[in-house]
């Protein structure tokens, strides 16, 4: 319990909690020197890049979007700098809120559905870090009564937290991220939601629209139904991504060879706190930023003024035709 509490305190106590506007660097020289080596930032340069990226987005007629330098700077990073390639995952980070709508609107913590899904902790970045710096998120959507709520509920609270984490995290905006992917209670009647369209979905969404950097993926507890589940998923991955899998079964042992046991949860074999403890903290994080999130519901794209053609959901997420590859960094 000990080692929570002081991961939450070096974690959060942040000026980032509260900036709004100019940005102040929360890093240490070797994360400094670090985001300089992995992901081109120059801090000579980062002002300029966050004001030719504020200056394009005012200039997009169809993007209603959020210009302090911290958001623009979380896409810069996770786009290792190219400008193009921030643009477009901007763009796309927005058309997604706008064309899901059943994920992005009405994430209120305080509204009885939002909170009964927040409270199982289908979502929870871990305090602290692994080895390399990088954060781990452990999901738990066999939680989840497929038969009690539909799974867009469960898509709109996962979101909720992984923007809250993004937002208050400065680290892992440099050194990315691992997930583990606990799969216990997984079943059947979770099959018949996590169809192939609403996968492609969610890995469209997830992949491309945000600035996170994938550099593992850890699934634990894999049930029978695992692998039906797991081809679905595989079908929309890179081969970069697919080489970056790992598949333990339920030998806590390899997963620990992974993910270090002063990152994990007791429940898997580690130091770090509860299940419990986590997924109350995370409740209070939410919390403290419903108004943020309230206030995110009008930023996204008006498609009747974008330059050229109108993109549409069958556009980004139908199922039929040729698909292009999510790009993973």
């Amino acid at each position: 319990m000990a080692l929570l509490a002081t991961n939450y305190h070096n974690i959060y106590t942040s000026e980032l909690w509260t900036m709004v506007g100019e940005y102040v660097c929360t890093l240490s020289k070797e994360l400094q020197q670090r985001a300089k080596e992995e992901i081109n930032e120059d801090p000579a340069r980062r002002a300029a890049d966050i004001e030719h990226i504020r200056d394009w987005l005012k200039h997009q007629p169809h993007i209603r979007a959020r210009t302090d330098d911290w958001t623009i700077l979380r896409f810069l990073r996770g786009c290792k700098f190219s400008l193009q390639r921030t643009k477009e995952k901007l763009d796309m980070f927005y058309t997604c809120k706008s064309l899901c709508p059943e994920w992005y609107k009405n994430r209120d913590p305080q509204d009885k559905k939002m909170r009964a899904i927040l409270e199982l902790g289908p979502c929870l970045p871990l305090l602290g870090y692994d080895k390399e710096g990088r954060r781990v998120v452990l999901t738990r959507w066999g939680r989840y009564d497929p038969s009690k709520a539909p799974v867009s509920d469960l898509m709109r609270a996962t979101l909720a937290v992984i923007e809250v984490w993004m937002e208050e995290d400065e680290q892992a905006s440099v050194t990315a991220m691992v997930t583990i992917e606990d799969c216990r209670s997984l079943g059947f009647s979770h099959i018949a939601v996590l169809k192939p369209a609403f996968v492609k979905k969610a890995a469209m969404v997830l992949q491309e629209g945000y600035p996170m950097r994938p550099k593992g993926l850890n699934y634990i507890n894999t049930p029978a139904a695992f692998d039906t589940v797991f081809n679905i998923f595989k079908s929309f991955m890179k081969e970069k991504m697919k080489k970056r899998v790992h598949l333990h079964g339920n030998d806590l042992e390899s997963l620990h060879r992974q993910v270090p046991k002063e990152v994990l949860p007791v429940e898997y074999g580690g130091t770090n706190g509860t299940v419990e403890e986590i997924t109350k903290y995370w409740l209070e994080r939410v919390d403290a930023r419903r108004d943020w999130l309230l206030e995110d519901e009008k930023y996204g794209v008006d498609e009747s003024k974008r330059p050229g053609k109108a993109k549409t959901s069958a556009d980004l997420f139908g199922i039929e035709g040729s698909f292009r590859k999510l790009t993973v960094d």
